[in-house]
């Protein structure tokens, strides 16, 4: 078995697009527009693992989607969790749950989907801001 991608509506797809491969770092791998079925499907990934990709999927007919949350989250390991979340949050981004640890971080895109970071090879040692920043939201 071969894990292929994780799908998240999203409403709207600039947006989406400016937080993942702006923000985030992700790289649009393909694109399907479907005129029929009146959406629009975007594979993402990363630099480092093209295969494990996000598939944005946008119905051209608005919809309302609820329960974010309840889809769990998407998890990327990063080279240094606290340089991610400074870069993260000049863009604009909040860090919902910080890394306080030096391990790990939360984030939410657009749709409030739950994005979890991950620091590589192991926590860094603590640092400020991030040890008294407190959670912001849900994550």
């Amino acid at each position: 078995m071969k894990y292929l991608h994780t799908m998240v509506r999203v409403t709207d797809l600039a947006a989406s697009l400016d937080f993942y491969c702006n923000k985030l770092g992700l790289k649009e791998l393909r694109r399907t527009e479907n005129e029929k079925g009146r959406f629009t499907l975007v594979f993402l990934g990363a630099s480092e693992n093209p295969d494990a990709q996000v598939e944005l999927t946008y119905n051209w007919d608005p919809e309302v989607y609820t329960g974010g949350r309840n889809f769990g989250h998407l998890a990327y390991e990063v080279d240094d969790i606290y340089a991610t979340c400074d870069k993260l949050m000049k863009a604009g981004v909040t860090i919902n749950r910080p890394p306080r640890d030096g391990r790990m971080a939360f984030i939410r895109s657009p749709d409030q989907i739950s994005i979890e970071l991950l620091q590589k090879g192991g926590s860094q040692p603590p640092r400020e801001p991030w040890v008294s920043m407190p959670n912001t939201g849900t994550w």
